[in-house]
């Protein structure tokens, strides 16, 4: 696979630029979705994770400047982003919702967006962005043709074709194929090593844990968790786990269970077993041992609590 080089701009290589949120909440009626937010975001790649519907897109929305915070600020190197698109030479959004027109080709898309920030050569500009997200092969074809991924593509070099020093991003892998993923990993790694602050939204652990090191979990609007990947993810792993467990003795196997250390639980009914433990590990590397030491067969081993929700929501209590 071949990689362009991004070739940034002297403002951008030698400027920094820091996303600073203090108390953000935003309010719809009765729904609060974002409440009392702070974080502080600076060079590097950072990875907001959070289930759907945990208010990415709404803080995203407000660091951008399209939304206002119902309270508390956020402003990029000391100026509020409401109502100051000064923001916008300096800041970049790719927003989860699709606004491609699909009659026009995709040089013509981003070359409209050169346009827009009066670039001293926008059909340069135009071809430099499509160039980093290499889409060279396609541009004169209509957007309305490509794949999501390739829309994707798209919508990153138009967000990128003024060189921001500050990309920001909802969910961008979505629809894109392996290879794709790949390369714009990659970008993001190198804009971020560059000196440019970077973050993306995902609801999905893997791509947080191999694009950044840095992490902002959110959950039911709230932040939950800050700090390096690697804690967070302990965090995630270490925490109490149940467990749909079927057998050939389902009875005898509850009895051998209880003295497991790490088992804190066990529901015998007619489905099977209901097992609490308190250590994921421990119990799937005893499980194994147990069972055949007793002459039982295990049918079925199914954790009753991974979803993204229930996952998350953990963090809120640790």
């Amino acid at each position: 696979m071949s990689v362009t080089s991004v070739e940034p701009s002297s403002a951008a290589a030698t400027t920094t630029s820091r996303l600073d949120l203090s108390g953000v909440s935003r309010w719809y009626g009765n729904v609060v979705a974002v409440n009392d937010v702070s974080m502080s975001l600076g060079p590097g790649v950072t990875g907001l994770l959070g289930p759907n519907g945990a208010g990415k897109t709404t803080l995203l929305h407000m660091m951008a400047g399209f939304l206002a915070p119902s309270r508390g600020t956020v402003t990029l190197d000391g100026a509020p982003t409401w109502r100051n698109p000064e923001v916008y030479r300096r800041l970049g959004l790719v927003s989860e919702r699709e606004a491609v027109h699909a009659f026009l080709t995709a040089y013509e898309f981003v070359l409209a967006s050169a346009r827009l920030h009066r670039l001293s050569d926008p059909a340069e500009a135009a071809r430099r962005a499509i160039a980093l997200v290499e889409l060279e092969g396609a541009q004169s074809r209509r957007i309305g043709t490509y794949s999501k991924g390739m829309r994707q593509r798209a919508r990153v070099a138009a967000a990128l074709v003024h060189d921001p020093q500050v990309l920001l991003l909802d969910e961008p892998f979505n629809g894109m194929d392996p290879r794709q993923r790949l390369h714009m990993m990659d970008l993001l790694h190198r804009l971020g090593g560059d000196g440019r602050t970077i973050l993306f939204s995902s609801h999905i652990l893997e791509e947080v844990e191999q694009l950044s090191g840095t992490v902002q979990v959110m959950v039911a609007g709230r932040l939950a968790a800050s700090g390096d990947f690697r804690t967070i993810r302990r965090l995630m792993t270490n925490r109490p786990h149940v467990f749909a467990v079927r057998s050939t003795d389902d009875r005898e196997l509850a009895v051998a269970l209880m003295a497991e250390p790490s088992v804190t639980g066990v529901e015998l009914g007619r489905a099977g077993l209901t097992v609490r433990v308190s250590d994921y590990g421990a119990f799937t590397r005893a499980l194994p041992k147990i069972a055949p030491a007793r002459g039982i067969r295990v049918r079925q081993l199914v954790p009753e609590d991974e979803s993204l929700e229930s996952v998350f929501s953990y963090l809120v209590e640790a």
